[in-house]
């Protein structure tokens, strides 16, 4: 693009499919799309580390999805002029925040895009573990017709770990569904809870008394290995996990042994620690309903977690900070002092 200002990396390969929906932002401020090498778009395989050394130095800003951003990136890409990370996605812990807010690069991410999405997905799962849709449908495929009783959502009791957007999504539909709605959430909204007829109850009472766990929790430090073999232990041998949250919340060795050995009865699983989980001994159980971490990305929600990445960078590049999206404000001051030379 003849006098660009500055390359924007658009790292995630699908979202070359809808650019119409974030490249006229991104041209209207003078910059240039830049795509992954041929084989991410080709294959839709995520950038690796390596791969990210090479072709981010010298871009202006990146539109992220899965790919590590580690410190070793950031620090090599910052130096060629690295001054923004926009996460397509409502989690940045791909990213290295404490790393960028060093070299005075700002982190954005794209809040309220996906909770529906993932709420939606949820229930997918929950509805086709209680059904047996997936169980069903091969039987007929092999020329069965397993008309067996199936499990009702109704008067079952729903456990939610983290009562945030997202979870405040599966509560409502699980009233809807006529459940029991029980929820636990380092700072909950207790406001919320009263409005929407959801009990505020502590980790094991919500893990000894729900018929399906969900997880809602963002990952950190402090929520990697939440679900692990003693809270595993807590739950109803007749329960169902269901994980749309982040891989690594719930240690997979522990899950295996506890879902092998009939403790627990089943998990539906969108997200792993290793994406995509080859070789993980989970894939060799009839009782893991599995989806290739799609839960945030409907049609709608992927077109809105382009946009707004899109719209952060041209904002901040227009020198405005759109406080609403900044992951890392403490960066503002470093920011401002580097967007100035970029400028010139």
């Amino acid at each position: 693009m003849s006098g660009a200002r500055g390359r924007v990396l658009v790292g995630p390969a699908p979202l070359r499919q809808i650019e119409s929906v974030f490249g006229p932002i991104l041209r209207e401020a003078g910059l240039e799309v830049e795509y992954p090498p041929r084989r991410q778009i080709l294959e839709e395989v995520q950038m690796t580390e390596e791969e990210l050394l090479e072709q981010l130095p010298g871009c202006v800003a990146a539109i992220a999805g899965s790919e590590p951003y580690t410190r070793r990136v950031i620090e090599r890409a910052a130096a060629a002029g690295l001054l923004v990370i926009a996460r397509a996605g409502v989690g940045y812990d791909g990213v290295d925040v404490a790393a960028a807010s060093e070299h005075g690069v700002a982190v954005c991410y794209a809040p309220g895009t996906n909770h529906e999405a993932v709420a939606e997905h949820t229930f997918a799962l929950m509805l086709g573990w209680l059904r047996n849709i997936r169980g069903q449908d091969q039987a007929i495929r092999r020329g069965e017709w397993p008309r067996r009783v199936v499990e009702p959502a109704r008067g079952k009791v729903l456990g939610i770990i983290g009562l945030g957007r997202i979870g405040k999504a599966v509560a409502r539909r699980g009233r809807a569904f006529g459940m029991t709605v029980l929820a636990y959430d380092i700072a909950p909204d207790h406001a919320f809870a009263a409005a929407e007829g959801v009990e505020l109850v502590p980790l094991e009472t919500l893990l000894r008394q729900a018929d399906v766990v969900s997880l809602h929790v963002p990952k950190t430090p402090q929520t990697v290995n939440l679900l692990c073999r003693q809270t595993l232990q807590w739950m109803k041998p007749t329960a169902l996990l269901i994980n749309t949250a982040r891989g690594g919340i719930v240690n997979e060795s522990d899950l295996y042994e506890a879902l092998q050995s009939g403790r627990l009865a089943g998990a539906a699983l969108d997200v792993f620690a290793e994406e995509p989980p080859l070789g993980s001994p989970l894939l060799q159980l009839d009782n893991v309903l599995l989806t290739a971490h799609t839960a945030g990305v409907d049609r709608r929600s992927r077109e809105e977690m382009a946009r707004i990445p899109a719209q952060a960078i041209a904002r901040l590049l227009a020198g405005e900070w759109p406080a609403e999206w900044i992951v890392n404000p403490q960066v503002q001051a470093a920011f401002v002092r580097r967007w100035r030379q970029w400028k010139g």
